[in-house]
């Protein structure tokens, strides 16, 4: 079968590997069109998006295909926050988070299509789920906030943070999936795939 990751996140492709699954990776170029403001449905959606868009390239295809759509946010005092736009963006997500509490939404849609199939909808099993952490950031001074913001490592992450590098020394604790924090909670992915692996 061939499994194609539907992400550019090197830490998604990391994740994969880490589990022993053997994919390539096509990336989603579609425009995202946000539909709600409701976290738990708007990565459901995003990652629905980008998985049908690289699935709609592979139509042609005879050969069985699984495409991995995902997408991740973090929500806080019901504000979303995906990635930020600017260093500046970046100092006030984290500044937002800082010594408190908030939820990361990962949401994963998997297409599936057996060998020989056509491309018809007909023909085509899918699903979409997502899991929610809780982090807790320990108390960031604005002197500390500027300093990661710095290294460069906020700007391509949901909140401005990552939890698996510099950012870990401001984790507190986390109630639920590291890997989800991280950009893919691959223990539930495995358990969905595994009707078609």
């Amino acid at each position: 079968m061939r499994i194609v990751l539907a992400s550019a996140s090197p830490r998604r492709r990391e994740l994969l590997e880490q589990i022993g699954i053997t994919f390539e990776v096509q990336v989603s170029e579609v425009e995202e069109k946000i539909s709600t403001d409701v976290p738990c449905y708007l990565v459901q959606s995003l990652s629905r998006q980008k998985a049908e868009a690289v699935f709609g390239g592979l139509a042609g295809l005879a050969e069985e295909v699984l495409v991995i759509g995902a997408d991740t946010v973090v929500s806080c005092d019901g504000r979303i926050l995906g990635k930020p736009k600017s260093g500046e963006q970046a100092e006030e997500m984290l500044r937002l988070l800082q010594g408190r509490s908030h939820e990361v939404y990962t949401g994963v849609t998997l297409l599936h299509r057996s060998a020989g199939e056509t491309a018809d909808a007909s023909s085509i099993q899918g699903k979409s789920f997502y899991e929610c952490t809780k982090v807790r950031f320990f108390p960031m001074s604005g002197e500390e906030i500027r300093e990661y913001v710095a290294t460069g490592d906020s700007l391509d992450k949901a909140g401005a943070y990552g939890i698996q590098g510099f950012c870990a020394r401001y984790i507190s604790g986390i109630e639920g999936d590291y890997n989800n924090v991280v950009g893919l909670p691959v223990g539930r992915l495995y358990q969905e795939m595994r009707e078609w692996l």
